[in-house]
């Protein structure tokens, strides 16, 4: 255990706000504080098939450290609007904001402070190597994957989490320093504003082909009959709150689609269907197989692509004129990030430049500019992305 988390175990300071009462008192100690609110989640995806928070943890200079327990509240909406007109520090907020918004727990302005280290072109990026490398307090992570849905949540635990979020702002002054210094503090604003009306993208049509070793299965039978498992597996998963990987890990699906057992004791018998969960839900995997035996609805060897767009690996045969503008463009993005000190995702979206190449709606700058807008770029990186793609398009032609 870090020192830090042995003197807050020390001090006893870790009582967990779970009443209206106490978040009221909670939120008036908020409000005498002063300067931006740190928030972070611990949520227990590991262990349930739902992604909600089962703590909130909140600091602020002068108010101190809350915990909060969102289940037995419900709707944290009472904080988020007294806290409302602040800034809201968060660390990799894509991963919080989806399990805040349920709880109705909704910023108007953030700070982002895993987002600023890569436009500073930080080399790790996690809260963890951050703190170190600015603060140099070395983080504890031995609990980040514990299942927090426990309750009560023991001392140890809670201590951890606090410390998260009682060294966020501290980051958060040190990274905003060096993004004025670096003349990035313009590209900042732009990144946070555009991610408090983040949203996670839809899920994938065939979530199912995400399951590990489905590669092995060479025919559209065995693939039916992975697909019938994992939505088995997943309607269960969903109805008992329960990770589905703790009810049947992938490649006891795989191992019995590529087996393809013809009875129940045959299914029984396969050494990768030997967990608990295997043995007392053998009839609902058996029913799945039979449902994927007897279907007429085949799997394709590979599924959609979620924009509609084939894997570039394709594009020389399929459309060879976007191929060449993809070959010449991805490098050139690549190189303009290197030259910026960002990673290359961060200058563009890899789906924005696909898309452009597959399909440009102009090959000129304001074109490409235009098009890039709609995809949903920031201004920052059309600016500095445009140019080079309109360059990488002429050389193309």
């Amino acid at each position: 255990m870090a020192a830090a988390d042995a003197r807050r175990l020390e001090r006893g300071d870790l009582d967990v706000i779970g009443t209206a009462e106490a978040l009221e008192r909670g939120i008036d100690r908020l409000l005498d504080g002063t300067g931006p609110i740190a928030i972070d989640t611990e949520r227990a995806s590991g262990f349930r098939y739902s992604d909600r928070a089962y703590l909130v943890q909140l600091f602020r200079r002068g108010a101190g450290t809350l915990l909060i327990d969102p289940v037995p509240l419900g709707s944290l909406r009472a904080l988020a609007e007294a806290i409302r007109d602040e800034e809201w520090i968060l660390h990799a907020a894509t991963q919080d904001l989806p399990c805040m918004r349920e709880i109705d727990l909704v910023p108007l302005r953030l700070f982002d402070t895993e987002l600023a280290a890569r436009l500073l072109g930080k080399p790790r990026v996690g809260l963890g190597s951050v703190v170190q490398e600015l603060l140099g307090v070395e983080l504890a992570k031995a609990h980040s994957a514990d299942d927090w849905s426990t309750r009560p949540l023991p001392a140890e635990w809670l201590a951890y989490a606090a410390l998260d979020v009682e060294l966020l702002v501290d980051v958060r002054d040190r990274l905003a320093e060096q993004l004025v210094a670096a003349g990035k503090d313009g590209w900042a604003r732009e990144e946070f504003e555009a991610l408090v009306d983040f949203r996670p993208r839809p899920p994938e049509p065939e979530r199912w082909r995400r399951l590990s070793k489905l590669s092995t299965l060479r025919s559209p039978r065995q693939l039916a009959v992975a697909r019938e498992l994992w939505l088995a597996r997943d309607a269960y998963a969903r109805e008992t709150d329960t990770a589905p990987g703790r009810i049947v890990p992938d490649r006891a699906l795989t191992g019995a689609a590529a087996a393809m057992p013809r009875t129940k004791a045959q299914l029984a018998g396969l050494k990768e269907f030997t967990g608990k969960q295997s043995r007392s839900q053998l009839d609902r995997w058996w029913q799945a197989i039979e449902r994927g035996r007897a279907t007429e609805d085949l799997p394709r060897r590979s599924g959609p692509s979620r924009d509609g767009i084939p894997h570039p690996r394709t594009w020389a045969n399929k459309r060879p004129e976007a191929d060449a503008r993809f070959k010449l463009a991805r490098p050139a993005v690549a190189a303009r990030a290197e030259e910026l000190g960002l990673p290359t995702d961060n200058l563009l979206t890899p789906a924005h430049l696909r898309q452009l190449c597959w399909e440009p709606l102009g090959t000129d700058a304001e074109s490409i500019s235009r098009q890039l807008a709609t995809l949903g770029a920031r201004q920052w990186q059309i600016s500095i992305a445009a140019p080079v793609i309109e360059t990488a398009f002429g050389e193309a032609l």
